[in-house]
């Protein structure tokens, strides 16, 4: 069933009112921009989305309009999305700054916030989520995306319950809402990234500048990911023994308690050797992640190759310990705390790895 196209926010300069259209009628809303006019539109709009008959007749009359809140209607989920993003900004972070997490949070909010962020928290229910998560499908949003949002929409809601904002049956309500499912939505999936053939990660490397050039190879020989190789110092390679080590104090899944160490066989060692500084703290590579995936996309696109990402690199790298060693020793070598990820990656000791390192690395 398709999507009914969610109405748009209006203003009607002559009247003051703001309006919206409804089966090619207008309805207005109260004074534009006021908090009642908004809580109205977000009625209209979940109402819509979850299949009610709407009579825009009974709202078409200037300045009628049913909508409205008592006095004490508790926190706005504005005020509520603005509680979490204040404890957001200060939980996800690394090294001092905020992490990705935070930005995604606010691409979340931003359509939450239009539809819904005056109405009352009490009252943001099922079909209110519902029509946020149309309206992400409308933006062109991937599925898995609109369902990760969904989550974190949820998550807000769920701290506003945990510090005493708003009553916890305002989530056992949300959790009703069902995750969009494949082939049964209009939102699109974006097509899973596989591992890169060599064919064409030689003919990117003949493009990009020596250092880019290395990392390719590093994270090819390695299954490393690109921001661990790019926050390496020298301070941080154990050079003893015939395979190299760096034990990563920051990374991916340090906040489930878990280590992660690289590997680096005399291959990665030839390279590593090159960028080794008198400062032990200095990074090796100077170069920052943004940088590095644009150099490669760059180079993909001036040769009329299909674009590939270092992250993909990963997979190339699976799929050649996979096929030589095993699960065990892919999951070793990537970091995996679960098979069922190595097995994404592969079309766990660090003993495991460094046999890897050893041989191909």
């Amino acid at each position: 069933m398709k999507t009914p196209k969610i109405p748009t926010y209006g203003h009607h300069k002559p009247t003051g009112q703001a309006r919206c259209y409804v089966n090619g009628k207008t309805v207005y809303l109260g004074k534009y921009g006021s908090e009642e006019s908004r809580i109205c539109f977000g009625e209209i709009v979940g109402k819509l989305i979850g299949g009610q008959i709407l009579d825009p007749i009974a709202r078409t009359k200037v300045g009628s309009t049913t909508c409205g809140q008592s006095d004490d209607a508790g926190p706005s989920v504005g005020e509520c999305c603005l509680v979490f993003l204040r404890h957001a900004e200060t939980h996800y972070v690394k090294d001092g700054k905020p992490t990705s997490e935070v930005h995604i949070l606010k691409s979340v909010i931003r359509p939450l916030n239009e539809l819904y962020g005056m109405l009352p928290a009490k009252d943001f229910g099922p079909l209110a989520l519902k029509a946020v998560r149309a309206k992400m499908v409308e933006l062109g949003w991937c599925r898995d995306t609109i369902n990760a949002g969904m989550s974190r929409i949820r998550r807000i809601f769920k701290h506003a319950i945990a510090n005493e904002l708003i009553d916890g049956s305002i989530l056992q309500r949300l959790q009703c809402v069902a995750p969009l499912l494949a082939g049964r939505t209009e939102a699109h999936d974006n097509a899973p990234r596989t591992a890169v053939e060599s064919d064409q990660i030689e003919a990117v490397r003949k493009l990009v500048s020596p250092i880019v050039r290395d990392l390719i190879e590093l994270q090819r020989l390695t299954g490393s990911r690109s921001g661990e190789l790019l926050k390496l110092s020298t301070s941080m390679l154990n050079r003893t023994g015939d395979i190299w080590k760096a034990e990563l104090g920051d990374h991916k899944t340090r906040h489930h308690g878990k280590s992660r160490t690289l590997h680096f066989g005399p291959h990665a060692q030839l390279i590593l050797t090159k960028y080794l500084s008198a400062d032990p703290d200095e990074r090796l590579f100077r170069m920052t992640g943004a940088a590095y995936r644009r150099a490669i996309t760059r180079a993909c696109e001036k040769l009329g190759i299909d674009r590939w990402v270092p992250h993909q690199l990963r997979h190339t790298n699976a799929d050649v310990v996979r096929e030589e060693f095993g699960l065990e020793h892919t999951q070793a070598v990537l970091g995996h705390a679960k098979a069922n990820m190595t097995e994404h990656y592969a079309q766990a000791s660090s003993k495991k790895a460094a046999e890897v390192a050893r041989k191909i690395g």
